[in-house]
């Protein structure tokens, strides 16, 4: 029996999924600057053409790359703080996650690294806004129907917060000894956010 021949749909997601399966290997092996175009298609099976069609250059390709291990990361946390029945606890545990996710190799090169100088603050800044605002909005919002936050708006909070988080996986990602600074980090952001419960101690 004749296999089906795919859809044009189909085939433009193959090719953009070789590309961006390729192009983060090796971005986290040798890292963006050492990573030219015709290594990524060529690991992909591609035409340096699909490249610059689906992704418009390797920039856009690279983007593309940290965008799939944003979403990856706010998936595992969204799981991790879902799992737990208590919204303060869970948020802890979902920060404790987020912590470990810091110290990955792939996370570290590409995410906190490489991300900052080839998309720029900006870019990057709205990125890490993009998938982690709503991820502690969501936090916040719980614990406030659970009747434990301060008396604070909750969408300047989750900004402020998520600024803090971020600033902390930076000192992670930049520090010689990564499991200190992680150590360092949980203890930090700990006291910080214990001040928005209204319950002492929790």
């Amino acid at each position: 029996m004749p296999t089906p021949r795919r859809s044009q749909t189909e085939r433009s997601q193959s090719t953009q999924s070789a590309l961006i399966t390729a192009a983060r290997r090796l971005f986290a092996e040798q890292g963006y600057a050492e990573v030219p175009a015709d290594e990524i298609v060529r690991a992909a099976g591609v035409t340096r053409g699909a490249l610059y069609h689906h992704f418009g250059d390797k920039k856009g390709l690279f983007r593309a790359v940290v965008e799939q291990i944003e979403t990856e990361i706010t998936d595992e946390l969204k799981a991790v703080f879902r799992a737990e029945g208590d919204p303060w606890a869970a948020a802890f545990a979902a920060l404790a996650r987020f912590l470990e996710v810091c110290v990955r190799p792939e996370v570290v090169r590409i995410s906190f690294t490489d991300a900052v100088g080839v998309l720029g603050w900006q870019e990057w800044r709205e990125l890490e806004y993009k998938y982690g605002l709503g991820m502690i909005t969501e936090i916040l919002e719980a614990t406030a129907a659970d009747g434990r936050l301060i008396e604070a708006p909750v969408p300047e909070l989750a900004q402020l917060v998520l600024s803090a988080c971020v600033e902390a996986a930076l000192m992670i990602a930049h520090a010689e000894d990564q499991e200190a600074a992680k150590e360092k980090a949980m203890r930090a952001l700990a006291a910080l956010l214990s001040g928005l419960v209204s319950e002492p101690g929790r």
